[in-house]
């Protein structure tokens, strides 16, 4: 599906506003899922811009009658896509339910495209606010060996992979990777998470697809170890990725790769200069990310304060750095015309298109009036 213009604006999408899934009561016990979170948020300082509330209300997003209403207010204002965060813990999937009973078994499904970014990463204290300060806790590992990858994807291809409303660039299902050394880590090194992608590759088609696309989220440039143990051999990202044979690249957050805590104009050149060294660095398709801001005290108890938020993060200042990512997708027009976005729902990051009480609707009508003109 396209909107007028022919782009595919794709929103991340934090599926822990809903309190269905037993696992989540650990981290926010009132039962609405991260909502507790920001329905308890407090001002850290004088000019602190929260609490926000959402217009919508703290809605169950794994209702979908729910997601019925969202599907339609993402499509109307130009996002055509959203990127699931996806999790596996405990050799079982987490947070499942947003997609599986939401999204899924919402009957307007085929206005909004879907594909999934698997996010490897372990878990600590981080979305507990009672226990955020003790974040060297890890609870949770997302590394994963040879055997259980083959289970993830097994289950991914039979479960997403062939729905009819699944996100596909060339008719292969895009699938998004966050944490590639923990993936490497999980596998044993470089050589082995090559041959799990070849197999993995092999099995989609198997399956009776064309294949797969595989994308990585790219943070800034580091050495991984290729080896799978300490003392390894080290490689760029870039090296990592021609190696491993991504199809492409795209970003999660401008926090990953730049200094976030200034106005948002003075990010936004960072952020170009980055798009044109991924351009010289690399040789496959990197799809323009704008995040909407940063700001992570909402996860934080009392008057705890977390530095690093982004300044004059505005619809109006938003829409100027959308307008950059569309004039990259169109000075190459050899790719999919893809921008992604964070994001459609992360509240407790302070990075959302959802309407508030404080700019409204005013992320969304950024995107409509760059995209749907």
């Amino acid at each position: 599906m396209k909107n007028m213009n022919n782009y595919d604006v794709a929103a991340y999408v934090w599926p822990a506003y809903t309190g269905d899934e037993p696992r989540t009561r650990m981290f926010w016990p009132e039962g609405i899922g991260e909502w507790q979170s920001v329905k308890n948020a407090v001002r850290k300082f004088p000019e602190h811009d929260w609490p926000r509330k959402p217009l919508w209300g703290y809605v169950n997003e794994a209702d979908p009658y729910v997601m019925e209403m969202q599907i339609n207010a993402a499509a109307d204002h130009g996002v055509n896509v959203f990127i699931y965060d996806w999790y596996w813990y405990d050799k079982r999937p987490f947070l499942e339910q947003c997609l599986n009973n939401g999204y899924l078994k919402a009957r307007n499904n085929d206005r909004v495209k879907f594909y999934l970014m698997w996010a490897n990463h372990d878990v600590n204290h981080t979305w507990d606010i009672r226990l955020s300060h003790m974040q060297d806790t890890v609870i949770w590992e997302a590394s994963v060996d040879r055997p259980e990858f083959e289970r993830i994807a097994n289950r991914l291809i039979a479960e997403y992979f062939k729905h009819p409303s699944y996100y596909t660039i060339d008719g292969k299902p895009v699938f998004m990777i966050y944490d590639l050394a923990n993936l490497m880590k999980g596998l044993g090194g470089a050589s082995a998470t090559k041959d799990a992608f070849v197999w993995f590759r092999n099995r989609a088609v198997e399956e009776g697809l064309p294949g797969l696309h595989l994308q990585l989220t790219l943070w800034s440039e580091m050495s991984f170890n290729l080896s799978g143990v300490d003392g390894g051999k080290e490689a760029t990202t870039s090296e990592v990725v021609t190696l491993l044979g991504f199809d492409s690249l795209s970003h999660y957050q401008f926090v990953h790769f730049a200094n976030i805590d200034r106005d948002y104009d003075d990010i936004m050149k960072d952020v170009v200069q980055e798009w044109q060294r991924i351009d010289q660095t690399y040789d496959i398709p990197y799809f323009p990310h704008i995040s909407i801001g940063w700001d992570n005290n909402p996860r934080f108890r009392f008057q705890e304060f977390r530095p690093g938020i982004v300044k004059q993060n505005t619809p109006d200042n938003v829409q100027k750095a959308l307008q950059l990512a569309k004039q990259y997708a169109d000075s190459h027009p050899g790719q999919r015309p893809l921008i992604t976005i964070n994001s459609w729902n992360e509240w407790t990051e302070t990075s959302y298109l959802q309407p508030d009480d404080l700019y409204g609707y005013g992320y969304l009508e950024a995107v409509k009036q760059t995209f749907k003109k």
